[in-house]
């Protein structure tokens, strides 16, 4: 197998995602059952495209730079509409989108650079995992119970933490200057 596979699930992912965000915006019940099925599945091909990749060992840049681009477009796609429809607090949307987009930009302009695209810490996937819950059960529940609010809550939490774990990461990763090198270099000497 190639990378065809996986990338073709992560693209369905992105079509599938505008979908949804119109269903959760009916406010309706069948809207939210339509946009609980899509987010579901959405979320389900997020870890099978992950896991044929490896299992195959194909993994492709395409797929480390889209494959966390589809997440938070389902991500974001969902907590929006979640937000208008008074379902979870427009504070908890403004956390996770904000960590999602400066993430995502981060990689981008490291790529762009030429540098190594950071692929997903487990504390990245822990969080996704949190995430993806806590956005089911939102689109699940109306309104919440406390049960809901404890995972959307852990899901901000862990949004943070895993926030400042990727960019510990990919500054503890990135070259140092020659000058700051030859210092280090002096110090341990």
């Amino acid at each position: 197998m190639n990378a065809k596979i996986p990338n073709a699930l992560t693209v369905g992912r992105i079509a599938i995602t505008p979908v949804m965000v119109v269903a959760l915006f009916q406010g309706t019940r069948t809207g939210d059952t339509i946009a609980a099925v899509i987010f579901a599945v959405a979320s389900i091909t997020d870890f099978v495209d992950g896991y044929l990749a490896r299992r195959a060992n194909v993994i492709s840049s395409f797929g480390k730079l889209m494959d966390p681009i589809a997440d938070k477009l389902l991500v974001i796609g969902a907590l929006i509409p979640l937000v208008y429809v008074d379902r979870i607090p427009w504070w908890v949307a403004a956390v996770i989108i904000a960590r999602e987009a400066i993430v995502t930009v981060t990689r981008m302009q490291l790529k762009k650079n030429g540098g190594e695209v950071i692929a997903a810490a487990q504390l990245g996937k822990l969080k996704t995992v949190i995430q993806l819950w806590a956005i089911l059960l939102a689109i699940i529940f109306d309104p919440t119970p406390l049960l809901v609010d404890l995972v959307i809550y852990a899901a901000v939490l862990l949004t943070i933490v895993s926030g400042i774990d990727f960019y510990w990461r990919t500054f503890r990763m990135a070259p140092q200057p020659a000058a700051e090198q030859s210092n280090l270099s002096r110090t341990r000497g």
